[in-house]
């Protein structure tokens, strides 16, 4: 009973704190394009800013993960939302001083705050019990669902908070949830590792690689990521450099790409209960390449509604169902390397698209963005196809 209780509570502040996170990510994601469009030295790098959060969270993702095995969940989970308060610090400053590399620098903090908030959903997952930790997993993601109406919305809210200074509302914001963050974290109750786990006999990081359910997890979660990213990314500057479409507008398509996001993980933990990890995954590889042929279909607000929340749902299914498949791949002693090593290849490839993205919608426009996805969903179909395969060997076997 005890157990249950913990789980539910870790469940509950994890949950809080994925809104929160999300929240800032919303503020920052939509608010930093817009003020790239006016500080920026050239269009080309308008999309850097946000593509930096990545840099930042792919430069985190082994330290985080190795700083909590050496100091414990909750004191690196707090440790990461410092990051988030110094972001909207020095965003707000780029705005004030119409500096477009603090704005840059802005992206690069928050992202090493999200570097740590990416292990919100293992570090559930590592003290649930095992016919809990599916959902556990998608219960802590589905903290967003508020978010995705929260961050969207108070960053068209703050956009005129402080006068002649648009958008530093935003940031401003983003100080707060870094705050709040802050203090739902104290209530965290996960104990750290036992002397006997952390020295526990560990195979070599390419020994835990080559399993066939690393490398599906590992593919899977990354093109799931970075086809997210790479389309969510280019989209605001889309809707309104090209295809002359209101603010509002902007905040209202990511508001609901958000909710798309997060809101399944209501129901999608006990969706991979009951089917699977491999069946989920290949769900939301289909949605997102639904999502390209919505999006390649039209440019009217309408299009891009329903592209992005195809392309929220697919993640939601992929990256959930992927950290699933990801926590059968090691021990307790394997876990921060093998965690953190995952985060390093999903938001290393997330990094490289989200750094082309501004340049690539700039050259070539909406449309090729869309076009350039579709190796990667090919990419992951056929791995998770490969891995079916080698999953149905071994049973007839």
């Amino acid at each position: 009973m005890k157990s249950m209780q913990r789980d539910h509570r870790n469940v509950l502040v994890l949950g809080t704190c994925q809104m929160l996170t999300v929240t800032s990510r919303g503020l920052f994601f939509v608010a930093s394009p817009a003020v790239g469009l006016a500080i920026a030295p050239h269009m080309a790098l308008v999309t850097l800013p946000a593509g930096m959060i990545v840099i930042g969270n792919a430069l985190a993702a082994m330290p985080a993960s190795l700083f909590m095995r050496r100091f414990g969940r909750k004191v690196g989970f707090i440790f990461g939302t410092f990051f988030t308060m110094m972001s909207g610090i020095v965003s707000t400053a780029a705005v004030l001083y119409e500096n477009f590399w603090f704005l840059v620098l802005g992206g690069l903090l928050f992202g090493f705050s999200a570097g740590f908030a990416q292990l919100y959903r293992f570090a559930v997952a590592d003290v649930a019990s095992e016919q809990f930790r599916s959902k556990a997993i998608s219960l802590v993601l589905a903290g967003g669902v508020f978010a995705g109406f929260a961050g969207p919305n108070l960053a068209n809210w703050g956009k005129g908070l402080l006068e002649n200074h648009l958008f530093s509302g935003a940031f401003i914001f983003m100080i707060a949830t870094g705050t709040l963050a802050t203090i739902t974290l104290l209530f965290l109750s996960i104990p750290n590792l036992t002397k006997a786990q952390m020295e526990g006999s560990q195979r070599s990081l390419i020994e835990i690689m080559k399993q066939p359910v690393f490398i599906t997890a590992a593919v899977s979660a990354t093109v799931a990521q970075s086809v997210m990213n790479f389309l969510m990314t280019s989209a605001p500057v889309a809707m309104i450099s090209e295809c002359g479409h209101s603010f509002s507008s902007v905040a209202m398509v990511i508001s609901w790409h958000t909710v798309s996001m997060f809101a399944p993980g209501f129901f999608t933990g006990s969706l991979i209960k009951k089917f699977g990890e491999i069946k989920i995954i290949s769900a939301g590889l289909f949605l997102q390449a639904s999502c390209l042929g919505v999006a390649l279909s039209g440019v009217e607000v309408f299009d891009f509604w329903l592209a992005m929340a195809l392309l929220g749902l697919g993640w939601n299914f992929t990256y959930t169902a992927a950290t699933s498949l990801m926590t059968t791949a090691y021990t307790a002693a394997e876990r921060a390397k093998t965690q953190g090593m995952m985060n390093q290849i999903i938001y290393t490839v997330v990094a490289i698209g989200s750094l082309s993205s501004g340049a690539f919608i700039h050259f070539f426009g909406w449309n090729w963005v869309n076009v350039g996805a579709m190796p990667l969903l090919a990419t992951a179909a056929i791995v998770t196809i490969w891995f079916a395969g080698q999953d149905r060997k071994i049973e007839n076997s």
